[in-house]
C-alpha cells in the first residue's frame, strides 16, 4: 500500500458537496494541496468557506460536464461530482446522467492528460433492488433501467464502465468505489435522503415521514469512516482493478432509524407513513470483505455514535435548541474525520 510521503496536488470534482468537502479537509490535513471544482448545483460555499484562506487549497467553480483545464500539474483526482439524493438526483434527469457520462469522460481524459490516478465515486444504487444479500462487488444488480431512479443507477453503471475501460487499455489508473448510505455533519437539511429527513422532522417536532412499511433495511456509514476509506483506495498499490464497496455492514429498518431519531432528539414526534417510491430497494447492506482485505479497511464508528455527532450539527444550521431530554453522547468525541493510517 502506498504511503503518503510528499505532498500531492489533488482535485477533488463535488468538493464543496456534504461528503467532498470532508474530504478537502482531511487531504489538506495531510499536507497537500487540494483544488475543489464545483458548479454548486447541490454543493455549498458554506461547506469550504472556512478553508478559503488556506495556502494550499484553491476553489474553482466549473461544470464538468465541461472540459476542464486547472492550469496546473494534477496527481490525483476524485470524481464525487453528481447529485445523490433522489430529489435531487431526479429533478433533472437527463443532467444527471450527462454529469455521470460526458463529467466523468472529461475527468478522466484529465487524469489521462495528467498521468493522475482517478477515483471514481459510484454508488450500492448499481446494485438496483437486489437480490443477493449483502451486497457483493461481483453480483451485476437488479435495476430498472427505464424508472425514475434510471438517470442515476445506469448513469453510475456508465461511469464506471469508462474507468475500467480507461484502465483495460492502459489509458488511467482508475479506481471505482461503491459507496453505500453516507450520513453526517455538512449532509442539506433539504438533502431528501432518510437521515436528514428524519433529524430534521424530529428537531422540528414535525411528523417523522417513513415511505412504505419502514421494513425496509439500509446500512449507514459516518462521513468520516467513508472518507478513509477512500483515501484508502485512492492510494492502494497496486489497483484493485475492480469495484469496492465502502459502508458499514450494521443494518437497520427504517423503522428502527427512526425510534433511535426520537430518543437521541428527545424528541415527541409521530410517525406518518407514506407509499414506498418506485424501485426503492427492500433491502441493502455491503460486503466489505474486499475493503478489509484489499484496503485494511472497514468502519469505526457505530450509527448512535454518528448520530450523537450529527444530530447537533443539524440543530446549530437550523437555529433550534436540543430538549433537555437529548440522549447525550456519553464517550469522547473523536475527530470528525477520522486520519486515515495510509
Amino acid at each position: 500500500m502506498k504511503r503518503f510521503s510528499a505532498s500531492k496536488t489533488i482535485l477533488v470534482a463535488g468538493g464543496a458537496g456534504f461528503v467532498g468537502s470532508h474530504l478537502c479537509d482531511q487531504l489538506l490535513q495531510q499536507g497537500h494541496r487540494v483544488i475543489c471544482v464545483d458548479n454548486f448545483l447541490t454543493g455549498s460555499a458554506a461547506n469550504v468557506r472556512a478553508l478559503q484562506n488556506h495556502p494550499a487549497f484553491r476553489l474553482i467553480e466549473a461544470d464538468i460536464c465541461k472540459p476542464l483545464d486547472p492550469g496546473e500539474a494534477i496527481d490525483q483526482i476524485y470524481n464525487l461530482a453528481c447529485p445523490a439524493s433522489p430529489p435531487h438526483y431526479q429533478a433533472d434527469p437527463i443532467r444527471t446522467m450527462m454529469i455521470s457520462v460526458v463529467g466523468t469522460s472529461n475527468l478522466l481524459n484529465l487524469a489521462e492528460r495528467h498521468d493522475a490516478t482517478f477515483l471514481q465515486a459510484s454508488t450500492s444504487e448499481v446494485y438496483g433492488d437486489p437480490e443477493q444479500h449483502p451486497q457483493q462487488e461481483d453480483y451485476w444488480g437488479h435495476v430498472n433501467c427505464t424508472g425514475p431512479r434510471a438517470c442515476y443507477d445506469e448513469g453510475k453503471r456508465a461511469a464506471e464502465t469508462l474507468c475500467f475501460d480507461m484502465l483495460r487499455l492502459g489509458r488511467v489508473d482508475a479506481r471505482v468505489v461503491r459507496i453505500f448510505n453516507t450520513y453526517g455533519p455538512r449532509m442539506s437539511p433539504s438533502d431528501g435522503r432518510i437521515v436528514s429527513n428524519l433529524i430534521v422532522q424530529a428537531l422540528k417536532g414535525e411528523p417523522l415521514t417513513i415511505y412504505g412499511s419502514g421494513e425496509q433495511t439500509r446500512s449507514f456509514c459516518f462521513v468520516s469512516d467513508l472518507v478513509a476509506g477512500l483515501i484508502r483506495l485512492m492510494n492502494v498499490d497496486p489497483n484493485p482493478g475492480m469495484p469496492v464497496n465502502i459502508g458499514n455492514p450494521g443494518e437497520f429498518t427504517i423503522n428502527e432509524l427512526a425510534d433511535l431519531v426520537l430518543e437521541m432528539t428527545g424528541s415527541n414526534s409521530a410517525i406518518v407513513h407514506h407509499p414506498l417510491p418506485v424501485d426503492d430497494p427492500q433491502r441493502r447492506r455491503p460486503d466489505i470483505s474486499r475493503a478489509r482485505a484489499v484496503l485494511g479497511w472497514e468502519p469505526t464508528l457505530s450509527l448512535a455514535d454518528g448520530l450523537a455527532m450529527t444530530i447537533p450539527w443539524f440543530a446549530e444550521a437550523l437555529n433550534l435548541s436540543l430538549p433537555k431530554t437529548a440522549t447525550r453522547r456519553r464517550a469522547a468525541q473523536p475527530s470528525l474525520v477520522a486520519a486515515a493510517s495510509l
